[in-house]
Protein backbone atom coordinates (compact mmCIF):
# COMPACT_ATOMS: atom_id res chain seq x y z
CA UNK A 1 0.00 0.00 0.00
CA UNK A 2 2.80 2.51 0.43
CA UNK A 3 3.24 4.98 -2.11
CA UNK A 4 6.22 4.78 -4.30
CA UNK A 5 7.98 2.07 -2.15
CA UNK A 6 8.38 4.39 0.50
CA UNK A 7 9.18 2.87 4.21
CA UNK A 8 9.00 2.93 7.80
CA UNK A 9 12.17 4.68 9.68
CA UNK A 10 12.36 5.20 13.48
CA UNK A 11 14.49 5.62 16.04
CA UNK A 12 14.10 3.65 19.11
CA UNK A 13 14.76 5.37 23.06
CA UNK A 14 13.55 2.47 25.25
CA UNK A 15 11.54 3.26 28.24
CA UNK A 16 13.37 2.87 31.46
CA UNK A 17 12.92 6.50 33.11
CA UNK A 18 9.25 7.54 34.69
CA UNK A 19 7.92 10.55 34.63
CA UNK A 20 4.58 12.37 35.15
CA UNK A 21 1.48 11.08 34.92
CA UNK A 22 -1.56 13.80 33.63
CA UNK A 23 -3.83 11.25 35.04
CA UNK A 24 -3.14 10.79 38.80
CA UNK A 25 -0.40 13.38 39.04
CA UNK A 26 2.56 10.76 40.03
CA UNK A 27 5.53 12.64 39.60
CA UNK A 28 7.58 9.47 38.39
CA UNK A 29 4.69 6.91 38.15
CA UNK A 30 4.22 7.39 34.34
CA UNK A 31 6.63 4.67 32.32
CA UNK A 32 5.98 4.23 28.46
CA UNK A 33 8.41 2.77 25.49
CA UNK A 34 8.75 5.83 22.94
CA UNK A 35 10.50 6.09 19.19
CA UNK A 36 10.36 9.00 17.16
CA UNK A 37 9.18 8.13 13.63
CA UNK A 38 11.07 10.12 10.85
CA UNK A 39 8.26 8.66 8.36
CA UNK A 40 5.84 6.24 8.52
CA UNK A 41 3.36 4.47 5.95
CA UNK A 42 -0.50 4.22 7.25
CA UNK A 43 -0.39 0.02 7.37
CA UNK A 44 2.72 0.12 9.46
CA UNK A 45 0.88 2.98 11.88
CA UNK A 46 -2.44 1.15 11.73
CA UNK A 47 -0.25 -2.42 12.80
CA UNK A 48 1.54 -0.28 15.48
CA UNK A 49 -1.64 1.33 17.29
CA UNK A 50 -3.08 -1.94 17.32
CA UNK A 51 -0.74 -3.10 19.26
CA UNK A 52 -0.58 -0.63 22.04
CA UNK A 53 1.32 2.32 20.42
CA UNK A 54 0.11 5.76 19.75
CA UNK A 55 1.45 8.97 18.27
CA UNK A 56 1.78 12.52 19.41
CA UNK A 57 3.16 14.36 16.86
CA UNK A 58 5.74 12.33 15.26
CA UNK A 59 7.11 10.62 18.74
CA UNK A 60 5.22 7.49 18.88
CA UNK A 61 4.98 5.70 22.31
CA UNK A 62 3.92 2.23 24.15
CA UNK A 63 2.97 2.60 27.58
CA UNK A 64 4.21 -0.04 29.61
CA UNK A 65 1.62 -1.45 31.12
CA UNK A 66 2.13 -3.28 34.03
CA UNK A 67 4.82 -0.87 35.14
CA UNK A 68 2.17 2.43 34.71
CA UNK A 69 0.37 3.80 37.08
CA UNK A 70 -2.45 4.47 35.41
CA UNK A 71 -2.47 1.34 32.46
CA UNK A 72 -3.82 2.94 29.02
CA UNK A 73 -6.00 0.42 27.12
CA UNK A 74 -6.25 1.33 23.29
CA UNK A 75 -10.23 1.62 22.56
CA UNK A 76 -11.83 1.12 19.47
CA UNK A 77 -15.46 2.04 18.61
CA UNK A 78 -17.45 0.06 16.07
CA UNK A 79 -18.76 2.78 14.15
CA UNK A 80 -21.27 0.87 11.74
CA UNK A 81 -23.01 -0.32 14.49
CA UNK A 82 -22.85 2.91 16.93
CA UNK A 83 -26.41 4.06 17.65
CA UNK A 84 -26.07 7.55 20.13
CA UNK A 85 -27.06 7.05 23.65
CA UNK A 86 -29.51 9.80 25.49
CA UNK A 87 -26.46 12.05 26.69
CA UNK A 88 -25.26 12.02 22.96
CA UNK A 89 -28.49 13.04 21.68
CA UNK A 90 -28.79 15.95 24.10
CA UNK A 91 -25.85 16.70 23.09
CA UNK A 92 -26.29 17.21 19.22
CA UNK A 93 -29.53 18.61 20.17
CA UNK A 94 -28.13 21.45 22.44
CA UNK A 95 -25.78 22.51 19.36
CA UNK A 96 -28.71 22.28 16.92
CA UNK A 97 -30.74 24.70 18.97
CA UNK A 98 -27.27 26.71 18.59
CA UNK A 99 -26.79 26.78 15.18
CA UNK A 100 -30.90 27.32 14.95
CA UNK A 101 -31.57 29.70 16.99
CA UNK A 102 -28.74 30.86 19.15
CA UNK A 103 -29.45 29.29 22.50
CA UNK A 104 -26.10 28.86 24.36
CA UNK A 105 -26.78 26.71 27.70
CA UNK A 106 -25.26 27.81 30.89
CA UNK A 107 -24.27 24.35 31.42
CA UNK A 108 -20.19 23.71 31.33
CA UNK A 109 -19.72 20.01 31.23
CA UNK A 110 -18.16 18.15 28.56
CA UNK A 111 -17.08 15.00 27.60
CA UNK A 112 -15.30 14.66 24.70
CA UNK A 113 -11.26 13.96 23.50
CA UNK A 114 -8.57 12.98 24.90
CA UNK A 115 -6.51 15.69 26.56
CA UNK A 116 -9.58 17.80 26.94
CA UNK A 117 -10.65 20.03 29.93
CA UNK A 118 -14.00 19.58 30.68
CA UNK A 119 -14.20 22.89 32.67
CA UNK A 120 -16.10 25.15 31.25
CA UNK A 121 -15.40 29.30 30.70
CA UNK A 122 -17.69 31.98 31.06
CA UNK A 123 -18.37 33.80 27.29
CA UNK A 124 -15.31 36.09 26.77
CA UNK A 125 -17.91 38.62 25.23
CA UNK A 126 -15.14 39.06 22.17
CA UNK A 127 -15.52 38.60 18.59
CA UNK A 128 -17.00 34.90 18.65
CA UNK A 129 -18.59 35.16 21.82
CA UNK A 130 -22.67 35.76 20.67
CA UNK A 131 -24.90 38.20 22.65
CA UNK A 132 -27.35 38.12 25.00
CA UNK A 133 -30.51 39.55 26.39
CA UNK A 134 -31.80 38.33 29.65
CA UNK A 135 -35.37 39.25 30.41
CA UNK A 136 -35.59 41.44 33.63
CA UNK A 137 -38.66 41.71 36.45
CA UNK A 138 -40.98 44.63 36.15
CA UNK A 139 -39.78 47.61 38.17
CA UNK A 140 -43.75 48.46 38.76
CA UNK A 141 -43.85 45.21 40.51
CA UNK A 142 -46.74 42.06 39.46
CA UNK A 143 -48.97 42.71 37.06
CA UNK A 144 -52.67 42.95 38.16
CA UNK A 145 -54.00 41.15 35.00
CA UNK A 146 -51.58 38.11 34.88
CA UNK A 147 -52.65 35.05 36.29
CA UNK A 148 -51.24 33.90 39.86
CA UNK A 149 -47.90 31.75 39.69
CA UNK A 150 -48.47 28.21 40.17
CA UNK A 151 -46.23 25.85 41.83
CA UNK A 152 -44.26 23.60 39.87
CA UNK A 153 -45.48 20.57 41.50
CA UNK A 154 -49.05 21.51 40.50
CA UNK A 155 -47.53 21.89 37.12
CA UNK A 156 -46.02 18.85 36.87
CA UNK A 157 -48.99 16.77 37.61
CA UNK A 158 -51.17 18.77 35.17
CA UNK A 159 -48.96 17.48 32.57
CA UNK A 160 -49.41 13.98 33.93
CA UNK A 161 -53.06 14.09 34.12
CA UNK A 162 -53.06 15.88 30.43
CA UNK A 163 -50.19 12.90 29.28
CA UNK A 164 -52.93 10.50 30.61
CA UNK A 165 -56.16 11.62 29.11
CA UNK A 166 -54.12 12.06 25.71
CA UNK A 167 -52.60 8.59 25.42
CA UNK A 168 -56.22 7.17 26.74
CA UNK A 169 -57.77 9.07 23.31
CA UNK A 170 -54.75 7.39 21.11
CA UNK A 171 -55.90 3.96 22.89
CA UNK A 172 -59.51 4.20 21.78
CA UNK A 173 -58.80 5.70 18.57
CA UNK A 174 -56.30 2.86 17.18
CA UNK A 175 -59.19 0.55 18.28
CA UNK A 176 -61.06 1.84 15.42
CA UNK A 177 -58.32 2.75 13.18
CA UNK A 178 -55.59 -0.01 13.47
CA UNK A 179 -52.37 1.61 12.99
CA UNK A 180 -50.19 -0.09 10.15
CA UNK A 181 -47.22 -2.34 10.56
CA UNK A 182 -44.43 -1.11 11.46
CA UNK A 183 -42.52 -0.13 8.27
CA UNK A 184 -38.38 0.39 7.75
CA UNK A 185 -39.43 4.60 8.38
CA UNK A 186 -40.07 3.45 11.66
CA UNK A 187 -36.82 2.32 12.74
CA UNK A 188 -34.92 3.90 14.93
CA UNK A 189 -33.05 7.22 14.02
CA UNK A 190 -29.76 7.03 12.81
CA UNK A 191 -26.59 9.21 14.22
CA UNK A 192 -27.01 11.27 10.84
CA UNK A 193 -30.14 11.65 11.48
CA UNK A 194 -29.48 13.36 14.90
CA UNK A 195 -27.26 15.79 13.31
CA UNK A 196 -29.20 17.08 11.39
CA UNK A 197 -32.17 16.83 13.11
CA UNK A 198 -34.39 19.95 14.02
CA UNK A 199 -31.96 22.29 11.95
CA UNK A 200 -34.05 25.10 9.23
CA UNK A 201 -32.76 25.82 6.13
CA UNK A 202 -31.54 29.31 7.31
CA UNK A 203 -30.48 28.88 10.85
CA UNK A 204 -28.92 31.96 12.80
CA UNK A 205 -25.60 30.23 12.26
CA UNK A 206 -23.55 27.95 9.75
CA UNK A 207 -21.53 25.19 10.60
CA UNK A 208 -19.13 23.58 7.91
CA UNK A 209 -17.25 20.84 8.67
CA UNK A 210 -14.32 20.54 6.24
CA UNK A 211 -11.70 18.13 6.00
CA UNK A 212 -7.83 19.30 5.19
CA UNK A 213 -4.94 17.30 4.83
CA UNK A 214 -2.02 18.20 7.29
CA UNK A 215 0.22 19.28 3.98
CA UNK A 216 1.89 23.01 3.55
CA UNK A 217 1.51 22.32 -0.05
CA UNK A 218 -2.78 22.11 0.36
CA UNK A 219 -3.44 25.95 -0.48
CA UNK A 220 -6.81 25.32 2.13
CA UNK A 221 -4.36 23.63 4.69
CA UNK A 222 -2.16 27.02 4.18
CA UNK A 223 -4.64 29.67 3.92
CA UNK A 224 -6.15 28.63 6.77
CA UNK A 225 -2.98 27.67 9.38
CA UNK A 226 -2.59 31.03 11.09
CA UNK A 227 -6.18 31.28 11.93
CA UNK A 228 -5.95 27.76 12.94
CA UNK A 229 -2.99 27.96 15.52
CA UNK A 230 -4.02 31.08 16.58
CA UNK A 231 -7.15 29.07 18.12
CA UNK A 232 -4.81 26.29 19.04
CA UNK A 233 -2.80 28.85 21.40
CA UNK A 234 -5.79 30.34 22.91
CA UNK A 235 -7.43 26.90 23.75
CA UNK A 236 -4.08 25.88 25.30
CA UNK A 237 -3.90 29.03 27.44
CA UNK A 238 -7.44 29.38 28.27
CA UNK A 239 -7.99 25.58 28.82
CA UNK A 240 -4.69 24.13 29.82
CA UNK A 241 -2.90 27.39 31.55
CA UNK A 242 0.20 27.06 28.70
CA UNK A 243 2.19 30.13 28.40
CA UNK A 244 2.64 32.38 25.30
CA UNK A 245 5.75 30.53 24.86
CA UNK A 246 4.69 26.95 25.49
CA UNK A 247 2.34 27.39 22.68
CA UNK A 248 4.66 28.75 19.85
CA UNK A 249 6.79 25.43 20.96
CA UNK A 250 3.76 23.25 20.83
CA UNK A 251 2.23 24.30 17.51
CA UNK A 252 4.31 21.99 14.98
CA UNK A 253 1.88 19.46 16.69
CA UNK A 254 -0.66 20.95 14.57
CA UNK A 255 1.61 19.88 11.47
CA UNK A 256 3.77 17.29 12.86
CA UNK A 257 2.73 13.83 11.57
CA UNK A 258 4.94 10.74 10.81
CA UNK A 259 2.38 9.69 8.14
CA UNK A 260 2.72 9.80 4.57
CA UNK A 261 0.00 10.32 2.42
CA UNK A 262 -0.87 7.59 0.48
CA UNK A 263 -3.93 6.41 -2.24
CA UNK A 264 -5.20 3.03 -2.70
CA UNK A 265 -7.72 1.30 -5.45
CA UNK A 266 -9.46 0.14 -2.49
CA UNK A 267 -9.17 3.54 -0.35
CA UNK A 268 -11.89 6.60 0.75
CA UNK A 269 -11.85 8.99 -1.75
CA UNK A 270 -9.56 11.62 0.68
CA UNK A 271 -6.55 8.79 1.00
CA UNK A 272 -4.99 7.91 3.90
CA UNK A 273 -2.57 9.93 6.03
CA UNK A 274 -3.43 13.51 8.51
CA UNK A 275 -6.27 15.56 8.23
CA UNK A 276 -7.57 18.47 10.00
CA UNK A 277 -11.50 18.11 10.80
CA UNK A 278 -12.21 21.76 10.93
CA UNK A 279 -15.17 23.35 12.31
CA UNK A 280 -16.02 27.00 10.41
CA UNK A 281 -19.07 28.93 12.34
CA UNK A 282 -20.31 31.62 10.40
CA UNK A 283 -16.95 31.47 8.52
CA UNK A 284 -14.58 31.37 11.45
CA UNK A 285 -12.82 28.59 12.58
CA UNK A 286 -14.20 27.40 16.07
CA UNK A 287 -12.97 23.58 16.52
CA UNK A 288 -10.50 21.61 14.83
CA UNK A 289 -10.09 17.80 15.27
CA UNK A 290 -6.97 15.86 14.21
CA UNK A 291 -7.13 12.62 12.68
CA UNK A 292 -5.40 10.03 11.12
CA UNK A 293 -7.26 8.27 8.22
CA UNK A 294 -6.01 4.79 8.63
CA UNK A 295 -6.60 1.21 6.23
CA UNK A 296 -8.94 0.13 9.03
CA UNK A 297 -10.05 3.09 10.99
CA UNK A 298 -10.42 6.67 11.79
CA UNK A 299 -7.58 7.70 14.68
CA UNK A 300 -8.74 10.88 16.93
CA UNK A 301 -5.26 12.83 17.64
CA UNK A 302 -6.47 15.66 19.42
CA UNK A 303 -9.18 18.24 19.48
CA UNK A 304 -8.93 21.81 20.56
CA UNK A 305 -11.91 24.77 19.91
CA UNK A 306 -12.45 27.98 21.18
CA UNK A 307 -13.46 27.99 24.52
CA UNK A 308 -15.98 30.41 24.22
CA UNK A 309 -18.24 27.74 23.18
CA UNK A 310 -17.33 25.20 25.91
CA UNK A 311 -20.85 24.78 26.90
CA UNK A 312 -21.65 22.69 23.81
CA UNK A 313 -20.08 20.04 24.24
CA UNK A 314 -17.75 20.50 21.56
CA UNK A 315 -15.61 17.37 22.66
CA UNK A 316 -18.71 15.27 22.59
CA UNK A 317 -20.22 16.87 19.42
CA UNK A 318 -16.78 16.26 17.16
CA UNK A 319 -16.40 12.70 18.45
CA UNK A 320 -19.98 12.22 17.05
CA UNK A 321 -19.23 13.60 13.98
CA UNK A 322 -15.97 11.46 13.22
CA UNK A 323 -17.86 8.40 14.26
CA UNK A 324 -20.42 9.45 11.17
CA UNK A 325 -17.07 10.43 8.98
CA UNK A 326 -16.27 7.29 9.78
CA UNK A 327 -19.17 5.56 8.22
CA UNK A 328 -19.02 7.72 5.28
CA UNK A 329 -15.67 6.69 4.80
CA UNK A 330 -16.31 3.21 5.04
CA UNK A 331 -19.10 3.14 2.08
CA UNK A 332 -16.20 3.97 0.03
CA UNK A 333 -13.54 1.81 2.04
CA UNK A 334 -15.21 -1.63 3.09
CA UNK A 335 -12.42 -2.50 6.08
CA UNK A 336 -12.24 0.91 7.24
CA UNK A 337 -15.00 0.13 9.74
CA UNK A 338 -13.55 1.35 13.75
CA UNK A 339 -13.05 5.20 15.17
CA UNK A 340 -10.37 4.85 17.61
CA UNK A 341 -10.72 7.48 20.63
CA UNK A 342 -7.23 6.54 21.71
CA UNK A 343 -6.54 5.28 25.34
CA UNK A 344 -9.62 4.29 27.69
CA UNK A 345 -7.81 4.48 31.03
CA UNK A 346 -10.45 3.16 33.85
CA UNK A 347 -7.92 3.99 37.03
CA UNK A 348 -9.02 7.72 35.96
CA UNK A 349 -13.00 8.53 36.37
CA UNK A 350 -12.67 11.33 33.94
CA UNK A 351 -11.29 9.13 30.79
CA UNK A 352 -14.13 6.51 31.22
CA UNK A 353 -16.07 8.86 29.23
CA UNK A 354 -14.76 6.98 25.99
CA UNK A 355 -16.44 3.66 26.87
CA UNK A 356 -19.97 5.51 25.98
CA UNK A 357 -19.45 5.05 22.53
CA UNK A 358 -20.58 1.58 21.97
CA UNK A 359 -19.96 -0.69 20.88
CA UNK A 360 -16.53 -0.81 21.62
CA UNK A 361 -13.46 -3.13 22.55
CA UNK A 362 -10.46 -2.74 24.35
CA UNK A 363 -6.80 -4.13 23.40
CA UNK A 364 -5.72 -6.97 25.65
CA UNK A 365 -2.00 -5.95 26.76
CA UNK A 366 -0.72 -9.53 26.43
CA UNK A 367 -2.30 -10.83 23.23
CA UNK A 368 -3.08 -7.58 21.02
CA UNK A 369 -6.72 -8.88 20.65
CA UNK A 370 -9.72 -7.12 21.02
CA UNK A 371 -12.29 -8.05 24.00
CA UNK A 372 -15.44 -6.44 24.07
CA UNK A 373 -15.33 -3.64 26.91
CA UNK A 374 -18.57 -5.08 28.86
CA UNK A 375 -16.35 -8.36 29.40
CA UNK A 376 -12.92 -5.89 30.54
CA UNK A 377 -14.75 -3.62 32.89
CA UNK A 378 -15.42 -5.95 35.51
CA UNK A 379 -11.67 -7.15 35.61
CA UNK A 380 -10.68 -3.78 35.61
CA UNK A 381 -12.77 -2.68 38.59
CA UNK A 382 -10.78 -5.21 40.64
CA UNK A 383 -7.22 -4.40 39.09
CA UNK A 384 -5.75 -1.28 37.20
CA UNK A 385 -3.77 -3.70 34.72
CA UNK A 386 -5.43 -6.80 33.50
CA UNK A 387 -5.34 -9.61 30.80
CA UNK A 388 -8.20 -8.82 28.99
CA UNK A 389 -8.43 -11.85 26.92
CA UNK A 390 -9.95 -14.53 29.33
CA UNK A 391 -8.34 -17.32 27.19
CA UNK A 392 -5.34 -18.26 29.73
CA UNK A 393 -3.77 -20.41 26.16
CA UNK A 394 -4.26 -17.20 23.78
CA UNK A 395 -1.02 -15.64 22.65
CA UNK A 396 0.61 -12.51 20.93
CA UNK A 397 -0.28 -14.00 17.64
CA UNK A 398 2.94 -11.96 15.87
CA UNK A 399 5.33 -12.16 19.10
CA UNK A 400 9.05 -11.69 17.79
CA UNK A 401 9.93 -15.28 16.37
CA UNK A 402 13.57 -14.28 14.46
CA UNK A 403 15.54 -11.52 15.31
CA UNK A 404 17.96 -12.14 12.37
CA UNK A 405 15.13 -10.70 10.12
CA UNK A 406 14.66 -7.63 12.15
CA UNK A 407 15.22 -4.61 9.68
CA UNK A 408 17.73 -2.27 10.37
CA UNK A 409 19.39 1.12 8.49
CA UNK A 410 22.78 1.76 9.04
CA UNK A 411 24.97 3.85 7.01
CA UNK A 412 22.08 4.42 4.46
CA UNK A 413 21.92 1.09 3.43
CA UNK A 414 19.07 -1.62 4.64
CA UNK A 415 20.04 -4.75 6.30
CA UNK A 416 18.34 -7.40 8.73
CA UNK A 417 19.27 -7.46 11.97
CA UNK A 418 21.94 -10.77 11.16
CA UNK A 419 23.73 -9.04 9.01
CA UNK A 420 24.17 -6.12 10.60
CA UNK A 421 25.33 -7.88 13.51
CA UNK A 422 28.06 -9.48 11.51
CA UNK A 423 29.18 -6.16 9.75
CA UNK A 424 29.17 -4.66 13.62
CA UNK A 425 31.66 -7.41 15.46
CA UNK A 426 31.01 -6.35 19.20
CA UNK A 427 27.97 -4.47 19.07
CA UNK A 428 25.70 -4.82 22.38
CA UNK A 429 22.64 -3.28 21.08
CA UNK A 430 20.95 -6.78 20.63
CA UNK A 431 18.75 -6.76 23.83
CA UNK A 432 17.89 -3.33 22.79
CA UNK A 433 17.00 -4.49 19.33
CA UNK A 434 15.41 -7.44 20.86
CA UNK A 435 13.20 -5.27 22.89
CA UNK A 436 12.19 -2.93 20.16
CA UNK A 437 11.62 -5.96 18.21
CA UNK A 438 8.68 -7.83 20.65
CA UNK A 439 7.24 -4.57 21.05
CA UNK A 440 6.39 -3.65 17.55
CA UNK A 441 5.87 -7.38 16.48
CA UNK A 442 7.56 -9.48 13.96
CA UNK A 443 5.35 -8.43 11.02
CA UNK A 444 6.40 -4.46 11.73
CA UNK A 445 9.76 -5.55 12.71
CA UNK A 446 10.28 -6.89 9.05
CA UNK A 447 8.59 -4.07 7.48
CA UNK A 448 10.01 -0.99 9.33
CA UNK A 449 13.57 0.28 9.60
CA UNK A 450 15.28 0.72 12.54
CA UNK A 451 18.05 3.54 12.51
CA UNK A 452 21.34 1.99 13.83
CA UNK A 453 24.16 5.20 13.99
Amino acid sequence: MAAGGSLSIVEYFGGDDGYRCGYCKHENGNFSHGMWSHTMTVQDYQDLIDRGWRRSGKYVYKPIMNKTCCPQYTIRCHALNFHPSKTHKKTLKKVNRFLSKGEMPVEKHDEGHEGEQRTGHQLAGGDLGPTFTHQCQDPHGADPNRPLCRKAKDLRKERRLQKEQQKQQEAVSSSVNPAPSKSASNQPKSLEGFITESLPSDPLHRLEVRLVPVSFEDPDFLASYEESAALYARYQMTVHGDAPYECGESQRFLCDSPLEAETAPDGPDVGYGSFHQQYWLDGTIVAVGVLDILPSCVSSVYLYYHPDFSSLSLGTYSALREIAFTRQLQQQSPKLAYYYLGFYVHSCPKMRYKGQYRPSDLLCPETYTWVPIERCIPRLDISAYSRLNENAQAGDARALKELSRVLVLHRRTVMPYAAYARKRKGSNDEKEVEQYASLVGQTCAERILLYRA
